[in-house]
């Protein structure tokens, strides 16, 4: 076993001293140094401690690198293993109150050695298991890494208030009130302040919600992934980033944990779906505690199913972050960097399905119950999509990524295709599924999934209208799921991933269909509802899941700042505005609900936990969107004519027909 110490530059501005311990490694140029039973600890595993003294701030650290794209080098956040167990804890005493600035990060490790110089190095192919080996080069023969400069804590602070436009605080009301905040959201952000989670001193995440009258909390107490994501939003546009730094680089090092589920572990690269802190004794004491970070990789989720989408949102608010911020230096981290390749690995893996969609089960999004979405559901293609495009923007492109990046560039051209081919419905493709021809077999097949005329639901012929269009939910051999999901199809617009008369069509649809999909709440999760033998069937008979109610047809106000920023890209804020208008009049009074319920949104949901954090987020990140369309503009992408210059598809073979891919980008110009 080998140590190194060195001092990093953390989050949180803190002086911090590394004890590593690597099992079975020789990684510094000396044997592992092997230790007796008494010598191990309480814990079975081989421990990282991280000592943080908050009296002394260090600056930033600059390291000489061969790579001359990595100028920074921080290690006490860096992702070093293949799969870890990270908590940073504080020590508490038995009253509660925590001691002076003492905290202790537990860290396992299971470091590879295939990184030279310092910089983050890919093996050549994405699909090789060397895909994240780090390793440093040197040990204890290192120079001395430069600090060069160092602050007192009084002048982190001086610091940390002048970069902030508005503080949580005393002068966060202050300054709200002068810029004519509205009551409501005076009462939005002081919920959204009570929600927020700390770690070791440090704001790190907000609870799921804060319901005071609700006695189980079941896991809405935990600091989802995906919830988070329009509460840091919220507080990137209110100009407070570091509480959303905290909850990438913690998130970031409980990627991947060792937690199973029947004896199968989580794949390298996973995210969990949510975390929460916990107090533990501390070394059998009752009179010290420490703060643990517990990740929740879907081992103890309602349907005990792994989250796809958690890795997905980070990369997503990762560059959310660099944008709003425009902290660079940030996303070219080795953690980071490393962090975001070792996602894309998961999802870009070789297997069995040959479609460029991504292949889930049910339960692993935003809709976490048993309805009917396993498959290539819409949510996650459209996610995946806008992951991979903000991971072209964020990888640092040398000889070690160049790969990945071939990789993502054939991805995301056979996914737009694939999707604006196939998943693409409006009053003409309709009419052309109406008459396929099956039993197809040739290459030169129309329908080529085998589709049946009769899967075309009697409701869908009566509702969709002469204007407009949408991406069905879902899409496999013989089954198109033609129910609007609402997350999916705001992402299309978001990324790209539709055409621009794509996008149109699809705001033109919601306007076209506003009592159906907003009515008295926006918006509906998804549309139709199932009902009668169809819903017992395909949900389970799930109680939660009845029609018009939860993820079955309910209203959900956190839709509404993505369907905020798909209006203000498509040039109509007037439609988002409505609707914000629309749910401003409700949200207070029925105290920040989860959902609503019935056709029109008129209830709240029967199940539905008050002072949901997304809700609240969501109707604030609405309002600071339409007051800085500017700032909007950084969160979605316009049409990338680069991803179209190659189709992948291959069906420009010899034998084969010529793909219709300069038909799809002629659509795009329009």
């Amino acid at each position: 076993m080998a140590y190194c110490s060195c001092v990093n530059f953390s989050s949180a501005m803190q002086r911090c001293r590394i004890l590593r311990s690597y099992k079975n490694s020789s990684l510094f140029g000396f044997s592992p140094i092997k230790f007796n039973d008494s010598m191990k600890g309480k814990s079975i595993h081989r421990h990282t401690y991280h000592k943080c003294n908050n009296t002394q701030i260090v600056g930033y650290i600059s390291v000489s690198v061969n790579n001359p794209n990595r100028r920074d080098f921080c290690i006490s956040d860096s992702n070093w293993g293949q799969s870890r167990f990270f908590s940073t804890s504080c020590f508490v005493n038995n009253i509660g109150s925590v001691r002076p600035r003492s905290c202790v990060a537990s860290l396992v490790t299971n470091v590879a050695s295939d990184i030279r110089n310092h910089s983050t190095s890919v093996e050549s192919r994405v699909s090789n298991s060397g895909f994240d080996k780090i390793y440093i080069q040197g040990g204890f023969n290192l120079k001395p890494l430069v600090i060069e400069r160092t602050e007192t804590l009084e002048q982190v602070n001086e610091e940390r208030t002048n970069v902030s436009n508005v503080n949580i605080d005393n002068n966060f009301i202050k300054d709200r009130v002068e810029r004519e905040v509205s009551e409501i959201e005076k009462e939005a952000w002081k919920l959204l302040q009570d929600s927020v989670v700390t770690f070791c001193g440090n704001p790190i995440g907000t609870v799921a919600a804060n319901d005071p009258a609700d006695n189980q909390q079941l896991n809405y107490d935990q600091v989802f992934i995906r919830d988070f994501v329009p509460s840091a939003l919220a507080f990137l546009l209110n100009g407070e980033g570091e509480i959303v730094k905290n909850f990438l680089l913690h998130t970031l090092q409980l990627q991947s944990w060792e937690k199973t589920v029947d004896c199968h572990s989580p794949g390298k690269g996973l995210m969990p779906a949510s975390f929460m802190v916990r107090s533990v004794p501390l070394d059998g004491s009752n009179e010290s505690f420490e703060e643990v970070l517990d990740p929740d990789f879907g081992e103890s989720a309602i349907g005990r199913v792994a989250p796809v989408d958690s890795g997905l949102w980070w990369i997503i608010l990762l560059r959310a972050y660099v944008k709003l911020t425009g902290d660079y230096e940030f996303q070219e981290r080795v953690d980071v960097q490393t962090g975001i390749r070792l996602i894309l690995k998961l999802c870009l893996t070789d297997g069995f399905d040959m479609f460029p969609s991504l292949l889930v089960s049910d339960g692993s999004c935003m809709i976490d119950r048993r309805m009917g979405i396993h498959g290539h559901p819409l949510e996650i293609q459209a996610l995946f999509y806008s992951a991979l495009r903000c991971s072209r923007e964020m990888l640092i492109v040398n000889d070690s990524t160049k790969n990945v990046m071939a990789a993502i560039n054939s991805r995301l051209s056979a996914l737009s295709f694939h999707m604006r081919e196939y998943y693409w419905v409006d009053m003409k493709k309709i009419n052309e599924i109406y008459r396929y021809k099956t039993e197809e077999y040739s290459t030169d097949a129309v329908n080529k999934f085998n589709i049946y005329p009769e899967q075309i639901p009697s409701w869908l012929i009566d509702w969709i209208s002469e204007e407009g269009g949408y991406f069905i939910g879902n899409l496999q051999p013989g089954h198109m799921d033609f129910r609007f999901f609402t997350l999916g199809n705001l992402w299309s617009i978001i990324s790209s991933l539709g055409t621009t008369k794509q996008n149109k069509g699809i705001l033109d649809l919601i306007e076209t269909k506003w009592d159906d999909l907003v009515a008295q709440m926006p918006l509906k999760i998804c549309y139709l509802a199932l009902e009668g033998e169809e819903w017992r069937i395909i949900t389970g008979s799930d109680p939660k899941n009845t029609s018009w109610s939860y993820h079955n047809g309910g209203s959900w106000p956190t839709l509404l700042w993505q369907f905020t920023l798909a209006c203000i890209k498509m040039g109509k804020p007037d439609m988002a505005q409505k609707a914000v208008d629309l749910a401003e009049k409700r949200l207070s009074v029925d105290k920040w609900p989860e959902y609503y319920d019935t056709r029109n949104g008129r209830f709240i949901g029967k199940q539905s936990r008050l002072n949901q954090t997304w809700t609240i987020a969501g109707f604030l990140t609405s309002k600071m969107l339409l007051q800085n369309p500017e700032k909007a503009s950084l969160l979605f992408w316009e049409e990338d004519f680069e991803i179209l210059q190659s189709c992948v598809c291959m069906l420009n073979k010899p034998g084969r027909r010529k793909c219709s891919r300069f038909a799809t980008r002629s659509q795009s110009i329009v």
